[in-house]
């Protein structure tokens, strides 16, 4: 059996079919429709896209990728993988929201809490105080009392920060009230979204033991398992095809792309193909390693 979504709708029917013993297999969307390109007629129907799965699978069955039907692991990996994507779209949202807010009503004050703003300290002063002016009628002695818990050794460096942020303005902006009702819900729901994706990566741990606590490790430690214990015919050839780091690379998706023809030399590009999750897991893993000076000069 070929399908061309494995999960979602097509998860059902790659159930039914790894428990009557049949060999599985996805081919991926973006093959699928270079594929298209070589059948007549212009139409896209559901039976036309049946055809065309199941006649690559006949003669072009290495397009295919293996589907692993033994694992659990996986199966439970992607789905709180993609759970933490959503949860990660909704953090950035609800952030540059408040980004936009404090902006828009204290730019000052935004400078100084904006870098921290998914701090656990910076929401809980949001949440519990959502203005300007009833973060200075609080005083520095309650706010300290209120950062210290989350943040116990910036706690009094950050009030005497905020206190100097707002001795910077003098003027109320318009829409200030306003404001001070919306920040505190946007600053419990981010706090809300934050625990969350802190849960998930709990779940993961206990799935993957030994993994970093990102999604990152998950995200390869799947695929590894997933091209470890396939099923699908070919996948002694396909453990074969990625026997060093540079195999990998282009696995991925990560390895450049040569472009030229005759006189015309375009250099090297990014590939536009590759395994889209593993290529998401590296660029995020080399993303957050800049953070380390070392790995940033690499």
């Amino acid at each position: 059996m070929v399908v061309d979504q494995p999960a979602s709708i097509g998860a059902l029917p790659l159930a039914v079919a790894r428990d009557m013993g049949c060999p599985a297999a996805y081919l991926p969307g973006l093959s699928m429709r270079r594929i298209a390109d070589l059948y007549p007629g212009e139409a896209k129907t559901d039976a036309k896209d049946a055809f065309i799965i199941a006649d690559a699978a006949r003669a072009m069955p290495h397009t295919l990728r293996a589907i692993d039907g033994e694992d659990e692991t996986i199966a439970e990996l992607e789905m709180i993988v993609g759970f933490d994507d959503d949860l990660a779209g909704e953090a950035t949202r609800v952030t540059n929201r408040l980004h936009g807010l404090l902006t828009q009503i204290h730019p000052s004050l935004e400078r100084v809490l904006g870098p921290q703003l998914q701090h656990p300290a910076v929401l809980t002063l949001l949440e519990r105080i959502g203005s300007p002016a009833l973060i200075r009628k609080a005083g520095r002695l309650r706010l300290v009392t209120l950062l210290r818990p989350k943040a116990p050794r910036m706690a009094e460096r950050l009030v005497e920060e905020i206190f100097a942020a707002l001795d910077e303005q003098t003027v109320t902006a318009p829409g200030t009230e306003a404001a001070a009702l919306i920040v505190p819900s946007l600053a419990g729901s981010l706090t809300a979204v934050l625990d969350q994706r802190a849960q998930a990566v709990g779940r993961t741990d206990r799935r993957t033991p030994g993994s970093p606590s990102s999604f990152e490790g998950p995200e390869v430690d799947a695929e590894n398992r997933r091209q470890d214990r396939s099923p699908h015919p070919d996948r002694g050839r396909r453990r074969q095809h990625l026997p060093d780091r540079g195999h990998l690379a282009a696995y991925a998706g990560l390895a450049p792309a040569t472009r030229s023809s005759g006189s015309s030399i375009r250099g090297e590009q990014p590939s536009s193909r590759g395994n889209k999750q593993l290529k998401r897991a590296f660029f995020l893993s080399a993303f957050a390693a800049l953070a380390d000076p070392t790995s940033r000069t690499y």
